[in-house]
């Protein structure tokens, strides 16, 4: 069987390595030898330091991926552009396709699928979510006679590190970016991950899995970390709670419709993914007859990534091998994807308020006008740093935005201190 390995990074590297150390047992596993027979780069000069000879190399990646020669091409150089070119060639060429790159996946699934469909090979792509962890394959197939109601996990480890530090030391956010950043755990643009872009292409891979419904990034309502502070982290320790950086996605118990989600949100350390440290990744799946599930390992990194990539591509070889396909895209349920705005979830709240009479009254009066509930309050403070931290029932998110306006325009609130959701259960 025939591999061609577009990308020679990290991830490519590592790839190439296990390729090599495992060739008997791989052998073994497929049924045939799995031959390395190009690798496309950017730059043949470049040394590197891997168990292949130089004549594999080459920077024609478009020539590479439909190649006669080559049955399978392994995807690991990530973005949009040239890579969707190539593996669109490749699948129209008849090559079935491995990938990891999430971006390309939430943006241009549904070309990738078709082109595979319409070219009867397979597309899997496992090490696009959540490196080693097993969650794709599990939600399409262990779980294919289930109803999966709900997947809430911690997708990112950057974010996931940087809440930790805060949560453990007491650091503010920008000091926990700068060690993340100097351990090598965040990039000298941390944008994707910080600002939430990473977790929302895991999230509406992840959905469209779940839900039998196509899913596109643009769907994803996303929030970064950027604005959690120190005192968010020890309001939520005073609760009983964690912040963590969530990618939430759920069908609607009251519409036909899915939501899908990526924010930071307190949960009660309590829950299983309150427990889940620094760089590593977790996902909790619930589902009607399975129950809770929770797939728990490293999220990410050359090898963990190699690992997954190695899986898709056994898998793939051996449905080659006996011609035939693994499971392809399910879309059929092809149901909604809801606003935000009719999300429904629960705040936190945190309002500095002047230190007067009637300041509740007022307060519980516009969470009336939106008929949300409020579930606790506590008052801390007196005088000029008195503060109030409400806590809603659950209801719309358009519900609660809106009361969080009314409440920024009272005379008794001097300022809307911070406003942050609440999952995992009843507090």
């Amino acid at each position: 069987m025939r591999i061609a390995l577009l990308g020679c990074g990290v991830v490519g590297g590592d790839v190439v390595r296990l390729l090599h150390t495992h060739a008997e047992d791989l052998t073994a596993r497929v049924g045939t030898p799995l031959e390395l027979t190009g690798i496309a780069v950017r730059r043949l000069s470049l040394a590197r330091d891997l168990p292949v000879g130089s004549a594999v190399f080459t920077t024609d990646a478009y020539g590479l991926a439909t190649r006669d020669d080559v049955d399978i091409v392994v995807e690991v150089v990530g973005g949009i552009e040239p890579a969707r070119s190539w593996l669109l060639a490749a699948l129209h060429a008849g090559k079935s396709v491995v990938t990891a790159n999430k971006a390309l996946l939430a943006t241009h699934g549904a070309e990738l699928h078709d082109a595979a469909a319409a070219n009867g090979v397979d597309l899997y792509y496992e090490a696009a979510v959540a490196g080693a962890i097993p969650l794709l394959r599990p939600l399409r197939e262990s779980l294919a006679g289930d109803r999966v109601r709900r997947v809430l996990g911690i997708v990112n480890g950057t974010t996931n590190f940087i809440l930790t530090r805060m949560d453990e030391t007491g650091a503010g956010f920008a000091e926990a970016l700068e060690e993340a950043t100097t351990l090598g755990y965040a990039e000298a643009d941390p944008s994707a991950d910080i600002d939430g872009y990473d977790a929302a292409a895991k999230a509406a891979i992840t959905a469209q899995l779940a839900f039998h419904t196509r899913v596109t990034l643009d769907d994803v309502y996303r929030e970064g970390i950027g604005n959690v502070t120190a005192a968010d982290i020890a309001s939520a320790r005073a609760m009983g709670c964690t912040v963590k950086a969530l990618a939430i996605a759920e069908r609607s118990p009251d519409t036909p419709g899915v939501s899908v989600r990526v924010h930071p949100a307190m949960i009660p350390r309590s829950h299983p993914l309150a427990g889940v440290r620094e760089v590593f990744n977790a996902v909790f799946v619930e589902a009607e007859a399975a129950g809770q599930l929770m797939f728990y390992g490293r999220g990410a990194g050359g090898s963990p990534t190699a690992s997954a990539v190695l899986g898709d591509l056994v898998a793939v070889a051996r449905n080659r091998l006996s011609g035939r396909r693994g499971p392809g895209e399910s879309a059929y349920a092809d149901l909604p994807v809801l606003p935000m705005g009719r999300t429904v979830t629960r705040y936190h709240i945190n309002l500095d308020v002047t230190d007067k009479t009637g300041v509740l009254a007022s307060v519980a009066a516009a969470f009336a006008r939106q008929d949300v509930s409020i579930q606790s309050v506590r008052q801390d403070g007196h005088g000029d740093d008195a503060s109030l931290v409400l806590i809603t029932h659950t209801a719309t998110d358009a519900a609660l935005s809106a009361t969080v306006e009314e409440l920024r325009e009272l005379d008794v609130v001097r300022a809307v201190a911070s406003v942050m959701r609440v999952e995992g259960g009843e507090l």
